[in-house]
């Protein structure tokens, strides 16, 4: 649970913002658009593993040190038909050892084990992403449901 004087914090932050305090929004600066990680998100919305896979072994050949393209990496494995399982564990590892707060890494680290059927591996993923988001965030919900409906499958 978060504590209180952390939400105080935030809201003190926000609310001393003219954009807060007039109702609006200061606009997010724009992110810069990797194309090898637009072309391997292309190829996983239509659902062709095997492209985003070889995209992003080529982006991993050429940038070794990026956490997203070892998260989208494990990623494309994983939903791939028979995934390899300790390949999907060493990309999702190394995108955590590069970026240890990687939300998406936790995420995905936190699905596989459950793939693998270690309910406790996965809750300690989701211990880190209650830990790492401020507010509830998509990875931290995404993660819970995942937990909870694996939890519910199990034999009572």
């Amino acid at each position: 649970m978060k504590t209180p004087w952390i939400f105080l914090a935030v809201l003190a932050a926000a609310s001393s913002s003219p954009a807060w305090a007039a109702g609006g929004a200061e606009p997010a600066p724009p992110r810069p658009v990797d194309p090898v990680v637009e072309k391997a998100s292309a190829a996983i919305a239509g659902k062709h593993w095997k492209e985003a896979q070889d995209v992003m072994r080529e982006g991993l050949a050429k940038n070794p040190q990026s956490a997203d393209y070892h998260n989208l990496y494990a990623y494309s494995i994983r939903m791939g038909a028979n995934p390899q399982m300790d390949l999907v564990f060493k990309h999702y590892n190394e995108a955590l050892r590069l970026d240890k707060g990687h939300r998406g890494a936790h995420e995905y680290l936190g699905e596989a084990y459950l793939m693998a059927g270690n309910l406790a591996k996965a809750k300690d993923h989701l211990k880190v992403l209650d830990d790492l988001c401020l507010l509830p965030c998509k990875e931290y919900t995404l993660l819970k449901k995942a937990v909870a409906d694996y939890e519910a499958k199990q034999p009572k």
